[in-house]
């Protein structure tokens, strides 16, 4: 089967069952998704397939054939950071980092949803990526930054 990850296809022969976490991390070698709870409701999985937020440890990989799926890493443009990831870092938004992958493509789409998002519609739309550290107001100060343009990035 044929997956687009980051901009670059993949050929990829998965067996039965496997989830779009396992070959991004196993396979393609991309490990910035991860994995936390293994049923859809932490956040650290987080990917976009087709545009849309997807958590990648239980969705079935035979489902993305011919997807076009965009990781933590293919947010940056080589080099350069995307605004909210030097947002996250300017604002001290990652503790352990462990969510922080997932955060970063949950509040990308977030933005690219409503590029002016209110604090309610920032809770809103990060509420299903948890962060153990209880990193939420950095990550909220972070994703308003980029709101209100004070970054540039990827």
């Amino acid at each position: 089967m044929e997956l687009t990850v980051n901009g670059r296809k993949h050929h990829i022969s998965p067996a039965a069952g496997d989830r779009l976490l396992n070959v991004l991390r196993d396979e393609l070698h991309l490990t910035g998704a991860k994995y936390g709870c293994g049923h859809g409701e932490c956040g650290t999985c987080t990917v976009l397939v087709n545009g849309a937020l997807t958590y990648s440890c239980i969705t079935l990989v035979e489902g993305c054939e011919g997807a076009t799926i965009t990781t933590v890493e293919g947010l940056a443009d080589g080099a350069t950071m995307s605004a909210l990831q030097q947002a996250f870092v300017a604002h001290d938004a990652a503790q352990c980092g462990y969510c922080t992958p997932g955060q970063l493509v949950a509040a990308t789409k977030l933005l690219e949803q409503n590029p002016k998002p209110d604090d309610a519609a920032i809770k809103a739309g990060m509420s299903g990526n948890l962060c153990r550290c209880g990193t939420y107001p950095k990550i909220i100060s972070a994703i308003q930054a980029v709101a209100r343009g004070e970054f540039r990035g990827a």
